[in-house]
C-alpha cells in the first residue's frame, strides 16, 4: 500500500510516493515558469501547477496497482491566491507572494487597518500576504477583477480539479490575511476590501481531514482509483517543519529554499511586527519564524543571468576563502522580510575589485544568503524564540555541502541533515496518517526519519564570519536607508 504526496514550490512541483513503512519509492519534479516584468512583478499560471501534479503522479506511480495508493495530500506555498470565475476557472495568472507590485495597497492597509490586522492575523502588513495582492489585482485590473466569483489557493485550486471540493485549511488561511487566527474563521470585514464575503471563499478545515477522492475523469487521466482517498493538506513550509524533524517545542529548522526560513517549533505563536506566525501541523502548536525573502532564488538568479549550473558553483565555491576577499553580497532582490519588512529593498555586492572573478561572486551569493539568515536568528533571539532542541538544516540549497558548511559556520550551529526532508514527503506522511500506515504524526516522523549526517562549525571560519557580519550589517543599514528615497 502506497501514500502520495505532491508538492508546488516556488519552481517546480515534485510528487513523493512513500509505503507503509515511511520508505520514499519513487518521485518526480517538473518545473513551471515564474512570470517576472516591470516593478516587482511575480506571477504563476495555475494550470501549470495542474499540469506539473499530472506529469509527476503518472510517473511516480508507474507500475502500481492503482487500488494500492490509498491516500493523496497536496501542498504549496502560501499566499498564493486563485481568482476564479463562478466555473472554478482561473480568469488571470496568480499573483505570487515574491510579487512586490501592491505597495500603494500595503500602504493603505497600514493607514487604515493596521490594528486591526495585527490583531486579527498577528502579522504586518506587507506586499506578501494576499490581501493587497488580491486588492492590487481589483484595483489595476478591474475588468478582470469582475469576473471573480471565487477565490482559493494554489494547492487547493489543484486538488479542486481531482475531488470538486471548494476548502482550503486554517494554516493556509493564516497566510491570507484575510482570516481571524484566533477564531479561526473568514473575516467579514477583511473580506469586503476586496468586495467578497465568506460566500466567495473556500470552506475552512483541518489539515488532515479528507475532502473527497479522486473524480472518474481525472482518475482515468492518470491511473489512479476512485478509491483514492484525498485529504486537504496545508502550507510547504508547515509540511517541511514536520518533515524536517520538527515536532517538539524548540526543534528548529533552518530553510534554503526559494525564500530562506528558521522556523522554532513553539507551544504559542509571538504577535510581533517580523515574526511570521502560522499552526503547525500537530494541533496545539506552532512554529513562528524569520525568513529572508531571496535564498536559493539568489543562486538561481546568479545561475540564469551569468550562466553555470548549481554544482558548478558548490565545486567553485570550495577553492574560495571564507570571506571572499571582500566581497559582500545582500540577497535583497526583492525586497527583504526580517529584520526589515520592507519591500523596496534592494541587493548589492560590495567590495568588488579586480581580483575577484565569477567564483567568488558564487561564493558570496551563499555566504550572502547566509550572513541574512543570522540576521534572522539573531532577531529570534531577542524575542526569546531560542533554538533549544534539534536543528535541521532542509531545502534544496541544504543539499550542496559548501553552502551547508557556511550556514553552519556564519550561525555557529549544529545542523542535522534528514535523507527525507522535503515538503512532499511531508505531505505523503500526512496522507500515511490518513490512510492508517502510522498511527500520528509523531508515530509518521518516529518510524520515516533518517538522519544522514552533520554539520559542525569551524569555529575560526566563526570568528571570522563574526566581523564580516558587523560589516553587512552596516552596509545593510545604509541599503535600507536608500531604498526608501523618493
Amino acid at each position: 500500500m502506497y501514500a502520495l504526496g505532491v508538492d508546488f514550490g516556488g519552481g517546480a512541483c515534485k510528487a513523493t510516493l512513500i509505503d507503509e513503512k515511511g520508505k520514499t519509492v519513487a518521485t518526480a519534479t517538473a518545473e513551471y515558469p515564474t512570470i517576472y516584468g516591470e516593478n516587482g512583478m511575480a506571477e504563476q499560471n495555475p494550470m501549470d501547477w495542474y499540469y506539473s501534479a499530472c506529469s509527476n503522479i503518472k510517473n511516480v506511480i508507474k507500475g502500481i496497482n492503482a487500488d494500492e495508493v490509498k491516500c493523496l495530500c497536496f501542498d504549496a506555498a502560501t499566499h498564493t491566491a486563485v481568482l476564479m470565475d463562478e466555473n472554478g476557472v482561473p480568469i488571470c495568472n496568480s499573483v505570487y507572494w515574491t510579487d512586490t507590485r501592491c505597495v500603494q495597497e500595503k500602504e493603505f492597509l497600514k493607514q487604515n487597518y493596521k490594528e486591526k490586522l495585527f490583531d486579527k492575523c498577528k502579522h504586518e502588513v506587507d506586499t506578501i500576504w494576499s490581501l493587497p495582492e488580491i486588492m492590487f489585482v481589483k484595483n489595476n485590473f478591474p475588468e478582470v477583477y469582475k469576473k471573480v466569483k471565487k477565490i482559493t489557493f494554489a494547492k487547493d485550486f489543484v486538488r479542486g480539479i481531482f475531488t470538486g471540493d471548494f476548502v482550503t485549511d486554517y494554516i493556509e488561511a493564516q497566510g491570507s490575511m484575510l482570516f481571524d487566527f484566533d477564531e479561526r474563521v473568514w473575516d467579514t470585514e477583511l473580506l469586503s476590501l476586496i468586495g467578497m464575503t465568506e460566500l466567495n471563499m473556500p470552506k475552512i478545515v483541518n489539515p488532515l481531514d479528507c475532502v473527497g477522492k479522486i473524480c472518474k475523469e481525472q482518475a482515468m487521466l492518470l491511473g489512479l482509483s476512485e478509491n483514492t482517498e484525498v485529504i486537504c493538506g496545508t502550507t510547504d513550509t508547515a509540511m517541511e517543519v514536520f518533515a524536517g524533524g520538527g515536532v517538539k517545542v524548540g526543534d528548529a529548522t533552518i530553510k534554503l529554499a526559494t525564500a530562506g526560513r528558521i522556523c522554532v517549533v513553539s507551544d504559542s505563536y509571538v504577535p510581533d511586527k517580523n515574526i511570521i506566525n502560522y499552526s503547525h501541523v500537530k494541533d496545539g502548536l506552532y512554529y513562528p519564524g524569520s525568513a529572508t525573502k531571496s535564498c536559493a532564488s539568489s543562486l538561481r538568479w546568479f545561475r540564469d543571468t551569468f550562466g553555470g549550473t548549481f554544482e558548478e558553483f558548490s565545486k567553485q565555491a570550495e577553492d574560495i576563502d571564507v570571506g571572499c576577499d571582500g566581497l559582500i553580497f545582500h540577497p535583497y532582490l526583492m525586497g527583504e522580510l526580517t529584520p526589515f519588512a520592507n519591500p523596496n529593498l534592494r541587493g548589492s555586492f560590495f567590495g568588488v575589485s579586480a581580483s575577484h572573478n565569477k567564483a567568488h561572486f558564487a561564493r558570496a551569493v551563499m555566504e550572502g544568503v547566509a550572513l541574512s539568515l543570522r540576521d534572522c536568528k539573531e532577531y529570534l533571539e531577542q524575542k526569546g524564540i531560542v533554538m533549544a532542541g534539534q536543528i535541521f538544516i532542509i531545502g534544496g540549497g541544504a543539499k550542496s555541502n559548501v553552502w551547508r558548511q557556511i550556514v553552519s559556520d556564519v550561525l555557529n550551529l549544529k545542523l542535522i541533515s534528514t535523507k527525507n526532508n522535503d515538503s512532499s514527503f511531508g505531505s505523503a506522511l500526512c496522507a500515511g496518517v490518513h490512510a492508517g500506515f502510522f498511527k500520528d504524526l509523531d508515530h509518521a516522523i518516529f518510524t520515516a526519519k533518517e538522519v544522514v549526517g552533520e554539520t559542525l562549525p569551524n569555529q575560526e571560519n566563526t570568528k571570522i564570519y563574526d566581523k564580516i557580519f558587523k560589516k553587512y550589517k552596516k552596509i545593510s543599514k545604509f541599503l535600507n536607508e536608500i531604498s526608501n528615497e523618493q
